[in-house]
């Protein structure tokens, strides 16, 4: 679907008036009396995200008219109401839509309208060789009749396709997306200024990356390490905000092996890995006046004859040593070499790690919060704010000395998991460890998050691009200049 903006109506065969809550008295057509009284009997008010439909003769025409409401007209509104209208026309049979703002709109709104449009009619049909002409997308154009909205869609755009390369990560199979292929999928990335930096298994082995490998060492997929800086200060910020994510591009459990009934998911565990390629993508691609890198622990585990074994220990990078009691709690195992790496090659005041890290998490929040863990009160806050105003929530979840014990190895420095409860704070534990002294660390746990089994607002069945609004948001409220 292309979105244009135009000063003037352009000949479409759907028209869309956008409608603040109790405000369609003045429709600009000649029907308007009788769309009016029927958006009334069907209780259409103009909420965000209602719609009312309906036909009219306009002149020589029979033209779709769509009610669209705005609510109270904010962005927050319109973006809901972008999202609903691409949901209700994206396979309606309409192929050219044009919206008209009735008393108008600010260029911040239209362009918010705009994007909610884009991020709902985000879709993957690679794989599909045939379809019913009913489930075929129909809308091929999407005109807002508006002027001066360019600037604020330009940026927008740019956050809607990262968000969409987020979703088309995680999207993939496995045997299409592996460790590898995920460095490939990011390399153009280059074209927007983002330098890349690949370490593969014989760099990260000189490094002491045993932690990493040794989750990885059961595939024929080699793991890798992903960097990706964007420097939009050129130069001028002497340290980078890092964000780290866990890329577990296809997760077995390993010899812990997962039991098989859901284990086609889990191909989005890397859902991590995927948020943050989707924010460098966004950042670089609205050019961020801020220093960013974004760090990537990319394997699959999977369960051959050379995978690693429970009961074995390894040698993280940072030189603490892990009991590995269980092959399944493998992501902490990739973030701890990640984090120390990023920690030693940028020496960051701020790092955050976002993965799908605990299935206690869904059981703790369901699908509706992502968790946070914080060594830093206003880091915490900072984000629980991003995530709010852009509908990426999160629930912050204790840290505890308290909980150290029930990591603690009798062979070794720390166990991989601890017992039943409390499972996505003995994570978090785990990776506090390999936090250095002086850095403000937050780690989000966004299990739930990276996929729905239903529609939401601004996406449908599948991957949602989950963390990628917040980290942009997140920069920009606190580390562009």
């Amino acid at each position: 679907m292309d979105i244009q903006f135009s000063p003037t109506r352009p000949d479409a065969d759907t028209l869309v008036l956008a409608v603040q809550k109790g405000g369609f008295d003045a429709l600009p057509l000649s029907a308007a009396a009788t769309l009016a009284a029927g958006a009334a009997a069907s209780r259409f008010t103009g909420e965000a995200g209602t719609s009312f439909e309906s036909f009219v003769a306009e002149g020589e025409q029979t033209l779709r008219v769509l009610l669209l409401g705005t609510g109270g007209g904010g962005a927050q509104d319109a973006e809901k109401a972008g999202a609903a209208l691409t949901a209700k026309l994206a396979t309606s049979g309409a192929a050219h839509a044009a919206v008209e703002f009735v008393g108008g709109a600010s260029a911040e709104v239209a362009a918010a309208l705009a994007f909610g449009a884009r991020l709902r009619g985000w879709r993957i049909d690679t794989y599909r060789t045939r379809q019913s002409e009913k489930a075929k997308p129909t809308l091929k154009t999407l005109t807002i009749v508006t002027e001066g909205a360019d600037s604020a869609w330009q940026a927008q755009a740019a956050i809607a396709d990262g968000v969409a390369f987020t979703r088309e990560l995680v999207s993939e199979p496995a045997n299409i997306l592996y460790p590898e292929s995920f460095v490939e999928r990011c390399r153009h990335l280059a074209d927007l200024g983002v330098k890349i930096t690949v370490l593969d298994k014989a760099a990260m082995e000189e490094l002491g990356m045993g932690s990493l490998l040794g989750v990885a060492q059961g595939s024929p997929r080699e793991a890798r390490l992903l960097a990706m800086e964007w420097d939009g200060t050129n130069g001028a910020a002497e340290k980078p905000v890092v964000f780290v994510g866990k890329g577990v591009t296809f997760d077995t459990g390993g010899i812990s092996i997962k039991p098989a009934a859901g284990m086609e998911d889990m191909k989005w565990d890397m859902g991590g890995a995927g948020a943050v390629a989707g924010a460098m993508k966004a950042l670089a691609g609205r050019k961020a006046k801020a220093r960013v890198v974004g760090i990537c622990g990319l394997v699959e585990n999977m369960p051959d004859g050379n995978a690693q074994r429970p009961g074995d220990i390894v040698t993280s990078m940072s030189g603490q040593t892990i009991e590995v009691l269980n092959t399944d709690a493998e992501g902490r195992l990739v973030l701890c070499d990640a984090l120390t790496w990023a920690q030693r090659t940028y020496n960051p005041e701020v790092i955050v790690d976002l993965a799908t890290l605990t299935g206690a998490m869904i059981v703790s929040l369901g699908n509706e919060y992502a968790g946070i863990f914080s060594n830093d009160d206003g880091l915490a806050a900072d984000l629980i704010a991003a995530g709010q105003a852009v509908g990426d929530p999160l629930w912050r979840f204790p840290l505890s000395a308290a909980y150290d014990k029930l990591i603690d190895s009798p062979i070794a420095d720390m166990k991989n998991i601890g017992p039943r409860y409390a499972g996505s704070i003995t994570a978090a534990q785990f990776l506090k460890r390999f936090i250095e002294d002086g850095v403000k660390w937050a780690h989000l746990d966004i299990a739930g998050m990276v996929w729905a089994d239903k529609p939401g607002g601004t996406w449908d069945k599948g991957a949602t691009g989950y963390g990628v609004r917040l980290i942009d948001r997140f920069v920009a409220d606190h580390y562009e200049r």
